[in-house]
């Protein structure tokens, strides 16, 4: 269940539609798919304001299709990341809607589009060997219906590269940067831009970059003050949480606005 078709349930009791008996029976119904082997997790949207997304890197493609086919059957849209690449022909034939990602491993089955969420993320990457982290970002952001740019070979290696494309990221309400090696991008976008900015380190580099972790030290002593940092390759764990700054944006231009409604031509309060 979503916010939208929520709505529409107290929208229907309200108008005399759908009684009260039938719709806490939906709720009830809607709350928790026990497939055994998963439970899925159908108002984890209407308490955190971002929908179930399945994991699943040791899941079989078996367990990935009825929990795909579990979403589809309540009308729900459905995102599986780290999609095993050799599960991914097996999936697509079960699941002829569904779209697969192979830059980001990633599987997308839409039963509608993804309700629009204001805002625009910008994703900044470093190097092209970072992509498949990048992109995790992007279909997760795609998927919760929020408006995504992809500023793609952008390191610092040749910072020139960046400073040409300033005027775009003061555009973007968060930026998502991603980059492996010493992971200094995130510190020089901290400084450029007023944005929140989300650092992801990724496992990409040379042998004493040890896995990522040298990228996400450095991002944890970023100079550049505010810089939120997710762990290692977690590109979907950076569109959640610029999901939620965006909401929390939102929610506070919403009250800056009635505020502002509450105030008459005079300068006084109507109340």
């Amino acid at each position: 269940m979503n916010m939208t078709q929520l709505g529409q349930m107290l929208e229907g009791v309200a108008a005399g539609k759908l009684s009260v008996d039938n719709a806490l029976s939906a709720l009830r119904r809607l709350e928790i798919s026990d497939l055994g082997f998963a439970r899925i997790d159908h108002h984890r949207e209407v308490r955190c304001g971002l929908p179930e997304v399945v994991y699943g890197a040791g899941k079989t493609a078996e367990q990935i299709i009825g929990i795909v086919r579990d979403f589809r059957e309540r009308g729900n849209n459905a995102l599986v990341t780290r999609v095993r690449p050799e599960a991914a022909e097996s999936l697509t034939v079960a699941l002829p809607e569904a779209e697969y990602d192979v830059a980001a491993n990633t599987l997308m089955s839409l039963v509608h589009p993804p309700d629009t969420r204001p805002g625009f993320v910008g994703i900044v990457v470093a190097g092209t060997s970072d992509q498949p982290v990048a992109m995790e970002a992007v279909n997760t952001l795609r998927f919760f219906g929020i408006a995504t740019e992809l500023l793609m070979d952008v390191g610092v290696a040749g910072l020139h590269r960046l400073l040409a494309k300033q005027e775009r990221l003061h555009r973007y309400d968060v930026a998502i940067v991603v980059a492996g090696m010493e992971g200094a991008l995130p510190s020089v976008v901290g400084g450029l831009i007023g944005a929140p900015v989300i650092a992801v380190p990724t496992s990409v580099g040379y042998g004493a970059h040890l896995q990522g972790l040298a990228a996400l030290l450095s991002m944890l002593n970023s100079c550049a003050s505010g810089i939120t940092v997710t762990n290692i390759d977690n590109g979907y764990g950076a569109a959640c949480a610029a999901a939620r700054m965006l909401r929390l944006l939102q929610s506070a231009s919403g009250a800056e606005s009635s505020a502002a409604d509450a105030v008459g031509d005079s300068g006084h309060s109507r109340s």
